[in-house]
């Protein structure tokens, strides 16, 4: 069978080749089904806990809050009462996951707190949600533990504290400098005769006046977050979908669910190539009759 395929090729190399170039074709056009992937610690693009205990604030490519510091600033011992932005993670297994969400949301906002974002997939087959509400700083061990208790169990929580005081105290002394400059070119503006030397200055000022608004905006950012936690909740009633490390290093029963999972990812995958295939039948099968019956045409042509 193989040498008689392998005969067949050699005969009918173009016919072969055209084939194998519109299958290509076909086969390029295929958008395989959004069948979420799974591993032991990382799922659906949530973050890991290794990644969580980074400090790093992502789910599905999200980067890093923007309050996040990115230089070094100058310590203050002095000052007692710290400026600390905290966010939470939990991922919980649950029962009901529109019923949690919902719990949720409510009691973040009965102390005081809003919900920032909320997010449900798969709401016919393993839902899966994810949600983040920020709650008054004080209260956030009183809502941590509330949450706990939402859950059949826990599957992983992650606590991320940054201090931010060096850094709003840093904004404060580059604010202080750049009043003091602004005050020194209004100053000289009031002293200025000429046009050019009045324009000048009077765009400088505007463009201090900017840095000093960015720079407030900034310590205004600083002080709302560090004023209420983020808490973000991961749930699901599959603990595979959920963000965890596994306690153990080898789970038969979780690698049987992540085979299975594969599998059905790849029939679908073949299933829906085979379908464009079929669709596309109406355009390949009638050339490459077309090319099998010029090919018969020319080797009975006799050759002069």
């Amino acid at each position: 069978m193989l040498t008689r395929l392998i005969e067949y090729i050699k005969l009918h190399k173009f016919t072969v080749l055209l084939f194998l170039v519109v299958l290509y074709f076909v086969l390029k056009q295929v958008t395989p089904l959004p069948v979420a992937r799974f591993s032991s610690t990382e799922s659906m693009g949530i973050a890991s806990p290794a990644m969580l205990k980074a400090g790093a604030d992502t789910f599905g490519g999200i980067s890093a809050p923007s309050y996040m510091p990115v230089q070094e600033y100058a310590p203050t011992p002095s000052i007692t009462n710290r400026m600390v932005v905290q966010n939470s993670y939990l991922s919980l297994l649950v029962n009901d996951v529109v019923s949690i969400r919902k719990q949720i949301t409510d009691y973040a906002v009965s102390l005081g707190g809003y919900m920032v974002t909320s997010e449900t997939t798969n709401p016919t087959d393993a839902p899966t949600a994810t949600v983040t509400v920020r709650v008054p700083s004080g209260s956030l061990d009183a809502t941590l533990e509330k949450f706990r208790g939402l859950g059949v169990k826990v599957v992983s929580e992650n606590l991320v504290g940054t201090d931010v005081t060096d850094q709003y105290v840093d904004i404060d002394a580059r604010v202080a400098t750049l009043e003091k400059t602004k005050a020194a070119m209004e100053s000289i503006l009031e002293r200025a005769t000429l046009i050019s030397d009045l324009s000048n200055i009077t765009q400088q000022i505007i463009g201090i006046q900017s840095q000093i608004d960015a720079l407030k905006g900034q310590q205004k950012s600083l002080s709302e977050n560090a004023k209420f936690a983020k808490v973000t909740i991961y749930m699901s009633t599959d603990e595979i979908a959920l963000p965890y490390a596994p306690s153990e290093t080898f789970r038969p029963a979780v690698i049987f669910k992540l085979a299975v999972r594969a599998l059905v990812t790849t029939l679908r995958s073949v299933a829906t190539a085979g379908i464009w295939i079929a669709v596309y039948s109406v355009i390949w099968v009638p050339v490459l009759i077309l090319l099998y019956v010029l090919n018969r045409y020319l080797s009975r042509k006799p050759r002069v």
